[in-house]
């Protein structure tokens, strides 16, 4: 649950984004112009989190008036490696704030927190992650939050689409690239999973929505609607005119490990009353650059 230190929205008075080059980064930078936040963006060419000295370099960028966004990851984590990675970077991020107050941060974490058997997920859920990428954001959560004495605000989007995403992951990300490349689009067995799906511009608006109010808590980013991956493909497919084709794949061993989430998002329309998700079928149009 959010607690808003700011009853009435204001502008901070800089935002320091932490993993700027990336997809969520770069949508919640692209957000905070366009509400005329003050924003100073860090790629990996302004700071590394994985060579030395990274501590140090971000102290000397920070102002203790500064909000502060982490959103740096090498994600999915899927590997131990990677997991490590994440924590190594994390690490002098948490040195920083130790040592330079800041006003607020906010943390761009993941729905992989909760257990697999919790539905409908809301922000009391139990956290109990299952994967090696559920617990890399578990344990970075704990170690912002104990970093610092600001105001911690945890964002966990579920997954997340839109027409810049990197990764192609399956849904509605590959399925729009399969698309525009000809088709078809691939589903695994009858694509009965039903997940909830939110767009990157959402979760950078929540974002910002967050800083704001100078809120600290947890809030899940998802837009309380699951629907199934045989229905976001062929509607992908609709899309992309009569010619393209939705084709089954048998599957490869037991199913996926979690089949159906639902989101009850009530903590998210208590927190901000006004705010709207994008409907699927109308963001799955915008990343295509189609009508819906």
């Amino acid at each position: 649950m959010l607690e808003h230190h700011h009853s009435e929205p204001r502008l901070p008075q800089r935002v320091v984004v932490i993993g700027a080059g990336g997809f969520v980064g770069g949508a919640i930078v692209k957000e905070l112009r366009r509400q005329v936040v003050p924003v100073q963006p860090l790629t990996r060419k302004e700071l590394d989190l994985a060579k030395p000295g990274a501590a140090a370099t971000l102290k000397a960028l920070l102002d203790p008036a500064d909000s502060v966004v982490m959103v740096s990851a090498v994600a999915p984590a899927k590997t131990v490696e990677q997991l490590m990675l994440n924590l190594r970077m994390a690490e002098p991020v948490c040195a920083a704030l130790a040592q330079q107050p800041i006003a607020h941060l906010v943390y761009i974490s993941s729905d992989a927190v909760y257990a697999d058997d919790a539905n409908p997920v809301t922000e009391h859920s139990h956290c109990a992650p299952s994967t090696l990428h559920g617990m890399m954001h578990a344990a970075r959560e704990l170690m912002l939050r104990s970093s610092t004495q600001a105001p911690v605000a945890v964002l966990r989007p579920t997954l997340i689409y839109g027409a810049a995403d990197p990764h192609s992951g399956y849904g509605p990300n590959r399925f729009r690239r399969e698309a525009a490349s000809g088709g078809p689009i691939k589903i695994f067995g009858e694509g009965e999973e039903r997940r909830d799906h939110v767009m990157v511009d959402d979760v950078a608006r929540l974002a910002v929505l967050i800083l704001r109010h100078r809120s600290g808590g947890a809030l899940n980013a998802a837009t309380g609607v699951s629907t199934s991956f045989h229905d976001i493909a062929h509607e992908t497919a609709r899309m992309f005119g009569a010619g393209m084709h939705v084709e089954s794949l048998k599957r490869q061993g037991p199913p996926p490990h979690l089949m159906h989430r639902h989101f009850d998002i009530a903590a998210c329309l208590r927190a901000f009353p006004s705010f709207r998700f994008t409907p699927l079928a109308e963001g799955l149009a915008q990343s295509a650059g189609r009508r819906a």
